[in-house]
């Protein structure tokens, strides 16, 4: 992408979060981009900054375009052309009317506001009442709108938040908005968004072998997830190593998530739906395995909002119920875990402010239903698919390094 622009003297586009939440992209990675981009001579770049504040605090962006900036500045190459609050550069739920506004801003320089500079818009925004998530999409640089012929380089590297906004700038058949024009650009991505997408990546995806889903349909088992839209892709495409087709034997149901702006005015979100689901089916016994997702706890988590995240427990804590109860009475087991927290921290201690990242505390594990069999000793996350397979009485494989959170209670009592 870079030798293209050089080469025909167009325009490099980057674009990508702007932040060191670390979850979806990482500002150092743009800092790279940049000194990658004046090492090969590409005179004129545009960077299309997205602000987080849901891995990082909620008004942290200002220091983060402010760095950007220094930066360029300091490399000698990049301008900052756009800035958009992740809300709408990288919706995941198909809310293309979001997706729409930030891609105007980039390709027809068409939006709301504007701003002499990245840290302008943000301050602009911050006197508008907006946090960084929510930053409505603003024009800083006319001229830096995407056109014929010009580079992209997505830098965000997980894929779910970055397939939306990718279809809009480079899918020729696109029907989520109308665009009044479509750039020809060479867009390059810094990770696999999506096998369909035919773009070139950076980063080739790397095959897993030997993950929990295959040795369950290995062994003729029946498996099931359950999700709610806003956690669909974590139950199936990243459970699964990145993979999106359903290995044999696997069932999906993807409950849709409540349609509202932000998930505070219907905190309970489609938790009672997502339980109601997986019950029948486990009172069917139609699945040997079954994974599944409430969104909740981290949705309405990052919100900041603390009425919200209450009413977000109790409705995990009434949905969790339902699943038990229906585990219970075909005699089956439960683990109920999470891969990391978040509603368990609201107020940041030391600034007062409201907290909307996710925390790095330890998260539960709680075994329900084996007849006091076992205890669960403390473990990693990696431990929990060794746990899942001893539970079904499957052999771990020699590629999964860690081990079963099981403990026998005659081994507990024999200490």
């Amino acid at each position: 992408a870079m030798d293209h622009a050089r080469r025909n003297g167009t325009a490099l586009h980057i674009l990508g979060l702007v932040s060191d939440g670390g979850v979806h992209s990482h500002q150092e990675h743009l800092y790279a981009l940049l000194r990658m981009a004046a090492r090969r001579q590409v005179r004129q770049v545009w960077i299309h900054a997205f602000t987080d504040g849901r891995d990082t605090p909620p008004t942290a962006g200002a220091g983060f375009i402010r760095q950007l900036e220094t930066q360029a500045r300091e490399i000698g190459v990049g301008r900052v052309a756009t800035v958009s609050g992740r809300y709408f550069a990288m919706d995941r739920d198909r809310r293309w009317e979001r997706t729409q506004r930030a891609w105007a801003a980039m390709v027809t320089g068409q939006s709301e506001h504007a701003a002499p500079s990245g840290e302008a818009a943000v301050a602009g925004a911050y006197a508008r009442g907006e946090t960084d998530e929510f930053i409505v999409p603003t024009v800083v640089a006319t001229d830096g709108r995407i056109a014929d012929g010009d580079s992209l380089i997505f830098a965000n590297f997980r894929p779910d938040r970055a397939r939306q906004i990718t279809r809009a700038l480079a899918h020729a058949k696109f029907d989520g908005f109308e665009r009044p024009r479509f750039p020809q650009v060479q867009f390059a991505s810094m990770t696999e968004y999506d096998a369909t997408f035919g773009l070139p990546t950076a980063f080739p995806k790397q095959s897993l072998a030997n993950i929990l889903s295959p040795i369950v349909a290995g062994a003729g088992l029946k498996q099931l997830r359950c999700a709610e839209t806003e956690k669909y892709a974590h139950v199936t495409f990243f459970f699964n190593g990145g993979v999106e087709k359903p290995w044999p034997g696997e069932e999906r149901i993807l409950i849709p998530s409540p349609k509202v702006a932000t998930y505070d005015l219907k905190p309970e979100m489609s938790a009672f739906e997502v339980a109601d689901a997986a019950a029948a089916w486990i009172r069917r016994r139609e699945a040997d395995l079954v994974v599944m997702n409430f969104a909740n706890a981290d949705m309405v988590g990052h919100t900041g909002i603390m009425e919200a995240a209450v009413k977000a427990v109790e409705a995990v804590d009434a949905a969790v119920g339902t699943v038990v109860a229906a585990v219970e009475e075909v005699g089956g087991i439960a683990l109920l875990t999470a891969d990391h927290g978040n509603a368990e921290m609201m107020i940041d201690p030391e600034t007062g402010d409201p907290h909307t990242a996710h925390t790095l505390f330890p998260v539960p594990s709680i075994l329900i239903g084996a007849d006091g069999r076992y205890k669960l000793r403390e473990g990693l996350l990696s431990d929990v698919a060794p746990t899942m397979l001893e539970l079904l009485g499957l052999t771990k494989p020699p590629e999964m390094s860690s081990s079963s959170l099981l403990v026998p209670v005659e081994a507990v009592a024999g200490k």
